[in-house]
């Protein structure tokens, strides 16, 4: 290759690259977010919540083994990574639309005329042989069309990959919930087979004094009353710790029965009970659905800046360095080498109004995503702002419960003392015994949702994030 081939070549290989660096696109601002500046009921300033991730958050071990099975074997969340390597796929093939495609190009044809057809009046055989480096219609982006394209395919990578998290911390919680009601309902269990033990033994106490004629047929059909009662709840927790231990599995993706979860804990939270909330702007950087409602927004800004460069001109550029012959033997000789350079402008002069619609297809799309990441914020704000107004509510309803079942209990020891002293009679032993149950149940329905809300604010709160 003689040194003009190669300078031609070099000259080719710069235009190619000298794609523009302009951009028609609006430049972006983030909304205001639209939501107070605190939580409801708390000091305007407070101290900013420190990112914590789930397995400090967690402090039972066999939470944090369900947990690390859930994040390898949920099929959900599988599905939703391979949706992000997918997007990526397609970010990484708009990306390429900024480079030239450089590709070995080789071709050749071989005919033969007949005389009547040749100007000779004689047969003739014709050959022609190329071989080169070619670039098919390279566009030069001087209006940042495909750069605007290609930043538009990055921000919805970046927003799908920001849902993949919001998946990842989805599950987690969901783990966590899941975890606390099969707790409580292994809780509900044991207060109920306790309890319908306890009613066993006043009914057989309660036939004992009929026999004796201390006792009416009334007392003993009361007190098989709340047996039977005792043994229908017995049966309905159990079937609810049974759907609470298969929901698990689901979750988990593998056999939750593995872990002991029916033993008692020893007495340790399952969770942290104090969560610092910071102030709501803190959920713009760790909330991931809000982070990819924002990127999805960076993403119809470029799709503007895109619409806009289709009004002007577009350049292509097809060129070829390499050699020819009429004869494949001679194709690699000296001075057969060639080159092709052919650029094609193409100027958008009526279309019936294709490039306006796209335009303002565009901005409305824009606009869509602006008043989507602001609900998405506000959602936010509204679910801690529950969350937070759940864990104090709940935190004093627990204690105040926890007074109740232990007044109860009390009343329910000296209500059977006067039953049996014959002082009290069997109605009121029966009432005390309704009453000791029913609060010893509402005491672990809110300590469960005590912490089914903790999870949730930690959940709200885009803790997790830092898996």
């Amino acid at each position: 290759m003689n040194y003009r081939m190669t300078r031609s070549f070099s000259a080719l290989a710069l235009a190619l690259l000298l794609a523009g660096c302009a951009s028609l696109a609006p430049e972006y601002q983030r909304p205001e977010a639209p939501v107070p500046a605190s939580w409801s009921g708390t000091p305007a300033e407070q101290a900013p919540a420190v990112p914590l991730r789930w397995q400090d958050f967690v402090a039972d071990e066999r939470l944090r083994v369900l947990v690390q099975q859930a994040l390898q074997n949920n099929r959900d969340l599988r599905q939703t990574l391979l949706n992000v390597e997918a997007v990526r796929a397609q970010y990484q093939i708009q990306r390429a639309d900024r480079l030239p495609s450089v590709g070995l190009q080789a071709g050749g044809t071989r005919q033969r005329t007949p005389a009547d057809l040749s100007g000779t009046g004689t047969a003739t055989t014709q050959g022609n042989y190329q071989v080169g480096l070619g670039v098919t219609a390279f566009e030069l982006d001087l209006f940042g069309r495909v750069r605007s394209l290609t930043d538009a395919a990055l921000q919805d990578y970046l927003a799908t990959e920001q849902g993949a998290q919001a998946a990842r911390i989805s599950l987690v919680g969901q783990v966590i919930e899941s975890f606390l009601t099969h707790d409580g309902a292994r809780r509900r269990l044991q207060l109920a087979q306790q309890t319908l033990q306890a009613r066993e033994q006043s009914l057989n106490l309660t036939a004992r004094r009929r026999a004796s004629g201390t006792a009416t047929a009334l007392d003993h059909q009361e007190a098989l009353g709340l047996a039977e009662q005792a043994r229908a709840e017995f049966e309905r927790n159990q079937r609810e710790l049974q759907q609470a231990n298969n929901a698990l599995r689901l979750l988990t993706g593998s056999d939750a029965a593995d872990l002991d979860l029916t033993a008692a804990s020893d007495g340790t939270p399952a969770l942290v009970q104090d969560i610092a909330a910071g102030a709501p702007s803190d959920l713009l950087a760790r909330r991931p659905d809000i982070v990819a409602a924002e990127h999805q927004l960076r993403a119809r800004h470029a799709d503007i800046g895109a619409a806009r460069a289709a009004f002007f001109p577009r350049i292509t550029l097809t060129g070829l360095v390499g050699s020819s012959s009429n004869e494949l033997s001679n194709l690699f000789r000296a001075g057969q080498g060639t080159w092709s350079f052919a650029p094609q402008l193409t100027l958008p002069i009526f279309d019936g109004g294709r490039n306006r619609a796209g335009l303002t297809l565009a901005e409305v799309r824009r606009d869509a995503a602006v008043a989507r990441y602001e609900g998405s914020i506000q959602t936010a704000f509204r679910e801690v702002a529950d969350a937070l107004a759940a864990t104090d509510t709940l935190r004093r309803e627990e204690a105040a419960r926890l007074v109740l079942v232990r007044s109860s209990q009390e009343a329910l020891r000296l209500a059977e003392v006067r039953y049996r002293g014959g002082v009290d009679s069997h109605l009121r032993y029966l009432e005390a015994q309704r009453s000791a149950y029913a609060s010893q149940l509402a005491y672990i329905e809110t300590s469960t949702q005590r912490q089914i809300a903790l999870a949730t604010l930690f959940r709200a709160l885009g803790g997790g994030w830092s898996l």
